[in-house]
């Protein structure tokens, strides 16, 4: 790899806005503001679900039934 070519990696805290979630260690470092992060997206929170609004997938399994 050539040298000098990759910026300067350091360590952030996130801070999830919608959740109020924060990680902190005790160390100051810069603060990353987040809207959605594992601590508020349905999918990890366990909170996802599939909502058939009016009946869509029954509409198409009857459309193109054989």
């Amino acid at each position: 790899m050539k040298a000098d070519i990759h910026p300067n990696y350091r360590d952030v805290v996130f801070h999830d806005v919608t959740s109020d979630f924060k990680m902190e260690d005790g160390n100051d470092y810069p603060l990353v503001k987040v809207e959605i992060s594992s601590a508020s997206h349905p999918f990890y929170t366990g909170k996802h679900k599939v909502i058939d609004t009016s009946g869509r997938i029954d509409k198409f399994q009857k459309r193109y039934a054989r």
